[in-house]
């Protein structure tokens, strides 16, 4: 072949990729994840699109859960929406009253003619963003549900078990302080650790209408005597330093990695974090239950996000976006995406794959959240939470139990102060919503 055929069929060759790689059908996906966790993302996307030809995924990170929430809100009225973006929990009110702009999921894939089982999915998991009828209107991605952590080296230096109650959690701190040392335990996000999931954990409801599920016009209940006792108890422990606060979100995530607190309650999806950080044996269990509310936990709810579909695209690529919906759910990721985070597995063939290579065998304590999740069939008060404008009222939540962290009121007066906060924000996303 002489160099000028060569060059011809080079270019020949060319072309024909480059045709291929244009007749692709682009999905565009919106999120939050940095750092590791957006480059699993990118795994994510590349091994799918690797796995076939009409279609290509492109993630784009758009920054934290409530920047890439607000950027889709604004992309959208712009007519510029991406056909699929992350969305923290807390957001799903928010997206269910952008009336117009979401496409359920249960529906996308009915239309485009993709295969959905919703029993094949943890209920605690879809029951979250599911409505009344049990449509599922987002994909469950990342989720996890807050467990106890525990340093497992300081528990038998002071003689103390790991606690299954907050009478045994009071007690394993008093033992660590008394052992030397400087903190008992500590939490982090904890509206979502010591009210949501401690209401639900105790099949207690937060606010009426069924947590916001039966409707908008919802008030909050969590200002009761229970939440109150819980609360000011911990906030007494102060004086012993058998609990430290140490921040609204991951804050206090150092107080346990260094060894400074014993114990420490939130989400599941620290393990990466605390394997690569910790220099101690550590554990994690199931939250610890008041034995004066109830004789056993119900279910925890999950915190995380999911993946909204938009309208606004055209019927083929909702097809591509309805198979990487598929592609997403399949056991090998799932289980890949679990056992890389400690994000729990939306299916249940994700877990029992995950159980199948051995992965809990060899890191004990992995499948607590699931098994948390999984305890009972989730009920009005267990289900998880609707309300709107959630951002902000975690935001006014905070707020008042720093107060109470502070001692500049008590238990009480923190959720009453709460709940009327919260309740006037609730009245302004009803109007709104209208």
């Amino acid at each position: 072949m002489t160099m000028k055929k060569m060059l011809l069929a080079g270019t020949a060759a060319f072309a024909v990729s480059a045709s291929a790689a244009a007749a692709q059908t682009e999905i565009s996906w919106w999120h939050a994840m940095g750092g590791t966790n957006g480059e699993r993302v990118n795994k994510i996307a590349a091994d799918f699109n690797a796995s076939q030809s009409d279609y290509a995924v492109v993630p784009t990170y758009k920054g934290n859960y409530t920047e890439t929430m607000t950027a889709a809100v604004a992309a959208f009225r712009a007519g510029e929406q991406p056909h699929l973006v992350q969305v923290f929990e807390v957001g799903t009110a928010t997206m269910m009253a952008a009336k117009g702009a979401i496409y359920p999921i249960e529906q996308m894939m009915a239309d485009a003619g993709e295969p959905f089982d919703g029993s094949d999915y943890l209920p605690a998991v879809v029951s979250y963003y599911q409505t009344p009828e049990g449509e599922l209107l987002s994909m469950p991605f990342n989720s996890s549900t807050p467990v106890l952590w525990y340093n497992a080296d300081a528990l038998e230096a002071a003689g103390a078990a790991v606690p299954e109650t907050w009478d045994d959690v009071k007690a394993a701190a008093q033992a660590l302080v008394d052992n030397g040392m400087e903190c008992g335990f500590s939490f982090g996000w904890q509206s979502w650790v010591m009210i949501e999931n401690f209401s639900a954990w105790h099949n207690m409801e937060m606010g009426t209408k069924e947590n916001g599920f039966a409707g908008f016009d919802t008030e909050f209940t969590f200002n009761n005597d229970k939440v109150a006792a819980r609360l000011q108890d911990i906030a007494d422990m102060q004086g012993d330093k058998l609990f430290v606060y140490g921040g609204r979100r991951g804050d206090s995530l150092p107080m346990f990695t260094n060894g400074e607190c014993g114990m420490w309650m939130n989400s599941s999806a620290y393990y990466g974090s605390i394997k690569s950080q910790a220099k101690f044996n550590f554990g994690q269990t199931m939250l610890p239950l008041d034995t004066t509310l109830a004789d056993a936990p119900q279910n925890s709810i999950i915190g995380g996000a999911t993946l909204w579909a938009l309208q606004g695209h055209e019927s083929d690529e909702y097809k591509g976006l309805a198979k990487f919906m598929t592609y997403l759910s399949s056991a090998e990721v799932q289980a890949w995406w679990h056992q890389e985070t400690g994000y729990v597995p939306i299916t249940t063939a994700a877990g029992e794959l995950s159980a199948e290579q051995g992965f809990y065998e060899t890191n004990p304590g992995t499948d607590t959240a699931i098994k948390q999740l999984s305890l009972n069939t989730p009920t009005p008060s267990s289900r998880g939470l609707r309300f709107g404008n959630f951002v902000q009222i975690r935001d006014v939540i905070n707020e008042e139990m720093e107060a109470l962290w502070a001692g500049n009121i008590s238990a009480a007066e923190a959720l009453d102060n709460a709940a009327e906060r919260g309740n006037a924000l609730l009245r302004k996303f009803e109007r709104t919503a209208k």
